[in-house]
């Protein structure tokens, strides 16, 4: 059996999204910034999926600008929005979390070299941060908050809302990596009080190469990609229009299915703590707390009891055709202890025995089973 557990790193293209691109990849094939009928074509289908998304997360059509994916939206949002607030404000304070995605981390680890000043969020063993600690943080001097809403690694969940809540009336921009969320549970950035949003469109089984930035209006924000007056003369260059409207389909099947799925999900990750509790409830640890996405389950093999070895181990699942991860994509290739997993607490030991299976619409419990079998296998093969 080959079992696909590694949902948070990309997804598989459903096919009424691929659908949906075949037309602007062969006939419909115009430049949207073009003036006749085929530019005007592919223009349309831009639009329509901005209203798509818009609709998605309680926003403004005007409020969305679409980007090559979840990494360039948390770049332009957190960048954008700071470097445009030091001109207009001379604030240049940042607050944010250490166990942010490494695209939020790096990011702000830049603008600290450009005249800005970081304070940081104590992380929790439960891999939130301290949402508590906004109000004796924040200064005259802070421009932005930036906190993920889903972490890409454990699933745990930060009180967005309550942050929000604490920023609103401070005249602070309120910033969230979303790209683990979106799609997966309801989302208003009105009721969140969100300045900004990224989203990534391969996380809910849309394309590759395609996400968006949702900025409020009014809010000052730079571009970071210049030369076109594309997407209202904040990103530069013609737009992907057949990942644009494979990205819209994407959001309509997970709207119409969002409540139903979610219980599935979740089903299967209790199923998994279950079976591994049967296993070793003292030698595996769950790193995912109760209050965290049903798509995400952070397992650590507890150095006392396990040889850990994560490229041993990771091999040993894939052998057995079980694809899972050490963490986030864009680092795990690496095989590095992960950073977020270090800051919640964990040993570098603890680190490389930690394990992130992440949950599809597509997984089903004998799937889960068979899992469950191989993982009862490899903890006797890697027991002290």
């Amino acid at each position: 059996m080959k079992v696909y557990l590694d949902h948070a790193s990309t997804t598989p293209l459903h096919p009424k999204a691929l659908e949906k691109m075949l037309p602007f990849l062969k006939e419909n094939f115009g430049n949207p910034s073009s003036v006749h009928s085929f530019g005007r074509d592919a223009r349309v289908a831009i639009e329509e999926a901005r209203e798509t998304i818009a609709s998605a997360i309680n926003a403004n059509p005007s409020e969305i600008y679409f980007t090559s994916g979840g990494t360039e939206a948390n770049n332009f949002a957190v960048s954008g929005i700071a470097k445009a607030e030091l001109k207009e404000s001379k604030r240049n304070r940042i607050i944010t979390g250490k166990l942010e995605h490494s695209c939020i981390f790096h990011s702000v680890s830049d603008l600290s070299n450009n005249g800005f000043l970081l304070d940081f969020l104590t992380p929790k063993t439960d891999g939130t941060s301290s949402i508590e600690e906004i109000d004796a943080i924040v200064n005259e001097s802070t421009c932005l908050v930036t906190l993920i809403h889903t972490n890409n690694e454990t699933g745990a969940e930060n009180d967005i809302q309550a942050a929000g809540s604490k920023l609103s009336a401070k005249n602070i921009h309120f910033h969230t990596d979303a790209v683990q969320a979106f799609g997966k549970t309801k989302i208003d950035v009105k009721k969140l009080n969100l300045t900004s949003l990224s989203a990534s469109a391969h996380k809910i089984n849309g394309p590759k190469g395609i996400g968006f930035t949702f900025i409020k209006s009014g809010a000052p924000v730079n571009p970071i990609i210049l030369g076109g007056s594309q997407e209202r003369n904040r990103r530069g260059g013609t737009e992907n229009v057949a990942a644009i409207a494979g990205f819209s389909e994407a959001v309509k099947l997970r709207q119409n299915i969002l409540p139903e799925r979610e219980k599935i999900v979740w089903d299967l990750k209790n199923a998994m703590i279950k079976g591994l509790n049967t296993i070793d409830s003292d030698g595996i640890v769950i790193n995912s707390s109760p209050v965290s996405s049903p798509y995400i389950l952070s397992v650590t093999f507890d150095s006392r009891f396990y040889n850990n070895d994560i490229e041993a181990i990771l091999f040993f699942l894939d052998i057995n055709g079980i694809a899972a991860s050490n963490g986030a994509a864009c680092s795990s290739g690496t095989l590095r202890p992960s950073r977020v997993i270090i800051a919640m607490g964990k040993s570098v030991e603890d680190a490389k025995g930690t394990i992130r299976f992440s949950f599809g619409i597509e997984n089903n419990l004998d799937e889960i089973e068979y899992t469950l079998d191989i993982l009862k296998k490899m903890s006797l093969k890697f027991r002290k």
